[in-house]
């Protein structure tokens, strides 16, 4: 199979796959939607998706703050902001924009009604006048302008579920007007915003951490072999497997995203660990002295099961992610699954060939065949052998501590959980946070019970007053929009405008402005209400409090609803894009849990298939669950949460770290085989396979590491929890391993007699055919 011939016939294939590729032309897009986070198929999701269908979009806004350290009550800063408001307005995606600039209020009065400018800058005397009201209106203070008086809110609506492209553009002619004007300070928040810097950075780190990984690999390569082919040959490899897997990417119409960072340096180190393994045995077999074309043949004949073994476990790690709800985590699942053994069919292809071309015919041998590896190893197992108590009861106490502290981890995210939280666009939105209710949309679903008639009756107006209350305190919000704040506001207007009037009106009272309900719908900034008033919406914004403080804020609501909610008159339901997030760091996490039981059942299923023991199998596993243990014990300790970015780290990192079980597995098979006892079997495959596994260990640590420079949250946590889980990898595979196999000697010495019949009808079948 892999005799000159053959070989140079598979480098002939591989450049035909990649002229084709080439000639397909695939086209490099970058994209960033969030809502791909969002647990798919889900009720809550399905129950929004309707929301949104009937009232509108709960994130498609951009807050823009304007501010002035002399306050914002001045004629000629309200004018410059009166200018940048109707340019604004004129934006080809803008669909409306809220501000006291242009708010009116009404006036009811006997003959009729009247509106009013909210803030009126005329003349000095009527300034001061909007100024003294403005400051001390709840609906107004600390919303649409800051309670310090230095900022002015702007609230700009964009095209409902506007497309990225038309985002950018929109985000783009926003900034160049703000950037043109001369404010003292101007702040943006958003999704069209934030999803124009994730991608901006998406471009920069995809780039960086392709050229950082090729960087890095090319160091790594110089100091293991030592040669320019042994740099050369395998940097050909990898970049033939990367450009095969992302063009396979880009032609699929799968644009790339915050995820597929991590694509380029996770298949780099994995096809070198591959190819270190290779170029490891081959050099080894030149310096017996075997000729280079018997070299390369044994070589590629006796890995190629654990090879492609390693790249499939590995393959099978992150295609459990499928099983997750997130459209996001699903597709990275799949096709970095598909790029490891994308990257794996261009080392079986691509290899073979070029080491006939270029690989020497011949290598030095060492002047001391021993070496510093074989001495370090020899020494280290001895060591473990005769300390095997210690070992087993130092794995046992971190293990169970390890339990203890995963038992402690508590489940929580942030909106822009990707990002840290020094980053210019975290800040930003901290400060709108800060100085105006929150960034965070906050919606809630309310619908008349069985014994209300519409949203406007007083009885179920009542019920909407005690569940605004319960918002403001518990989630500490901003301005609530709602029907009952549309009523405060028109009993504020019966009342000459007076502020102390903005709140639930009498029976009386109520009856007296209920005429005039019809006409404020209409001139309603939000829709509030179904045509059928029966269905309405509480909308406010909130501070991007976490997952864990917001499941417990839910809990809270639940139970206030179920108690102090009269049900028969209004139902009160949470949904919106925020709660959709929270939700997604529960249901990710959970579901990982699932997908990482399933990826160690199917890897223990293809390790007692391989090994014809369930005993061996568990044997295997043992060692690779774990370090996932003591990867949850350094979480702890480093206070590092379950999230969407941290949970499917558990998964990736077993389906990588089982492949040094299974060289090893191979190699003491191969030793046992040949009739060696456990002992002398396992000193032999420590001798001969421990050098591999710390080399290639030291390569996936040291690139996955590289990911700790990245500024995205799931890429920084993924390089130093896998690193961590890699190194606990190599500890329990050489020290706890071997002690684990010691005493499967007789279990053997039954399947040895099985082997040999094996054998033995294997030879006769041979005989009996070449007698025919």
């Amino acid at each position: 199979m892999f005799e000159r011939k053959a070989s140079l016939f598979g480098l002939g294939i591989a450049l035909l796959i990649s002229v084709i590729l080439v000639l397909l032309r695939p086209q490099v897009v970058f994209d960033y939607d969030f809502e791909q986070f969002f647990p798919q198929e889900d009720e809550d999701l399905t129950f929004y998706q309707n929301f949104r269908e009937k009232f509108e979009n709960d994130n498609d806004y951009l807050l823009i703050a304007l501010g002035t350290e002399n306050g914002v009550f001045d004629s000629v800063f309200l004018d410059k902001a009166m200018n940048v408001q109707k340019e604004l307005e004129g934006l080809e995606f803008t669909e409306s924009i809220v501000s006291l600039l242009t708010l009116k209020e009404p006036i009811i009065n006997a003959f009729g009604v009247r509106y009013r400018s909210v803030l009126d800058w005329e003349s000095e005397e009527s300034l001061q006048e909007s100024k003294q009201n403005l400051v001390s209106h709840p609906q107004y203070s600390g919303n649409l302008i800051s309670e310090d008086g230095r900022y002015l809110l702007l609230v700009l609506r964009n095209e409902q579920l506007i497309s990225k492209e038309d985002g950018d553009v929109l985000y783009q002619e926003v900034n160049k007007i703000l950037g043109d004007s001369d404010f003292d300070k101007f702040y943006t928040a958003g999704k069209i915003k934030a999803q124009g810097e994730f991608v901006d950075l998406l471009q920069e780190e995809f780039a960086f951490f392709l050229s950082i990984s090729i960087v890095l690999i090319m160091l790594l390569l110089l100091f293991i072999f030592r040669t320019w082919w042994g740099v050369l040959l395998p940097l050909i490899v990898l970049l033939f497997g990367i450009g095969w897997t992302i063009a396979i990417i880009l032609l699929t119409g799968k644009a790339l995203d915050v995820m597929s960072v991590m694509q380029p340096t996770i298949l780099l180190v994995i096809g070198l660990s591959a190819l270190v393994h290779y170029l490891t045995l081959f050099m080894y077999k030149l310096r017996l002295g075997i000729p280079k074309d018997e070299a390369i043949k044994l070589t590629f004949k006796n890995l190629f099961l654990a090879i492609f073994l390693t790249c499939f476990t590995t393959a099978l790690g992150f295609s459990t992610l499928y099983f997750t709800s997130a459209i996001s985590l699903k597709l990275f699942g799949i096709y970095t699954a598909l790029g490891v053994m994308v990257m794996f069919v261009a080392v079986i292809l691509i290899t073979p060939g070029l080491l006939y071309f270029f690989s020497p015919s011949k290598v030095m041998k060492k002047s001391n065949p021993v070496g510093f590896w074989q001495r370090t190893l020899a020494i280290t197992f001895r060591w473990i052998m005769n300390h095997k108590v210690l070992v087993l009861a130092s794995f046992s106490i971190v293990s169970v501590l390890s339990v203890v502290a995963l038992v402690n981890l508590k489940i929580n995210g942030y909106l822009l959980d990707n990002l840290p939280r020094e980053h210019e666009l975290v800040q930003e939105f901290e400060f709108f946070d800060k100085e105006f209710g929150g960034s965070k949309p906050l919606e809630f679903f309310l619908e008349v019970g069985e014994e209300g008639d519409q949203i406007f009756q007083y009885e179920v107006l009542k019920e909407i007053e005690k569940l605004e209350e319960f918002v403001q305190e518990s989630y500490e919000s901003g301005t609530i929009i709602s029907p009952f704040s549309l009523v405060k506001l028109l009993n504020q207007a019966q009342n000459s405008g007076n502020n102390k009037a903005f709140a639930m009106p009498s029976q009386g009272q109520y009856q007296r402005l209920k005429p005039y309900l019809s006409q404020a719908i209409s001139q309603a900034d939000y829709s509030l209400i179904s045509e059928d008033q029966r269905q309405g919406r509480l909308s406010t914004r909130t501070a991007d409090i976490g997952s864990y403080k917001s499941a417990k804020i839910k809990k809270a609501l639940e139970s206030f609803v179920d108690n102090e909610i009269d049900g028969k008159l209004l139902k009160v339901r949470l949904t919106g894009t925020s709660n959709l997030i929270d939700k997604s760091h529960v249901t990710i996490s959970d579901q990982m849990t699932k997908g990482l039981g399933v990826a160690i059942l199917l890897v223990g299923l293809i390790a007692g298939f391989l090994f014809r023991s369930w005993r061996i199998s568990f044997l295997i596993l043992l060692p690779n669950v774990l370090p996932l243990l003591w990867m949850c014990g350094v979480m702890w300790l480093l206070d590092i949460d379950l999230k969407l970015t941290t949970a499917v780290i558990f998964t990736v990192a077993f389906g990588i770290a089982v492949d040094d079980s299974i060289h090893f597995m191979t190699k003491l098979q191969t030793e046992l085989k040949k009739g060696r006892s456990m002992l002398y079997a396992l000193k032999r495959t420590y001798l001969e396979t421990g050098k591999a596994i710390v080399l290639t260990s030291i390569i996936l640590v040291s690139g996955f590491l590289v990911l700790t420079l990245s500024e995205f949250g799931v890429t920084f946590y993924t390089g130093l929890l896998i690193s961590l889980a890699l190194v606990f990898a190599v500890l329990a595979d050489l020290m706890l391993l071997p002690i684990l196999l010691l005493p499967m000697q007789r279990i053997w010495n039954k399947r040895r007699v099985g082997f040999r019949k094996e054998e033995r009808e294997e030879r006769s079948e041979k005989l009996e055919a070449r007698n025919e």
